[in-house]
């Protein structure tokens, strides 16, 4: 029965697909365990944007939590953060 997970060199595919915006806010996630207000707060967004992109982000990186976001991030971080404009 396949995983509902994405594989990992699918999500690293998936990961490059990110913009800009979306790494920042994953990085600026995982740097503190931020609510959404304060995740918006500290990159100039609206709490509402910063959901709509984690929603984005959850979908293209196919995982479902918080967690497994930040899980994530830690993983490729180097990337994430040598990516970045």
């Amino acid at each position: 029965m396949p995983s509902k997970e994405m594989s990992g060199r699918r999500r690293l595919k998936h990961m490059k697909s990110l913009t800009g915006r979306e790494r920042q806010i994953i990085l600026t996630l995982a740097a503190g365990g931020l609510s959404n207000r304060d995740v918006g707060r500290q990159l100039s967004l609206s709490e509402g944007t910063v959901k709509a992109h984690l929603h984005n982000i959850y979908k293209k990186l196919g995982v479902n939590s918080r967690t497994a976001l930040v899980a994530i991030a830690y993983t490729h971080r180097d990337e994430l953060q040598h990516s970045l404009p």
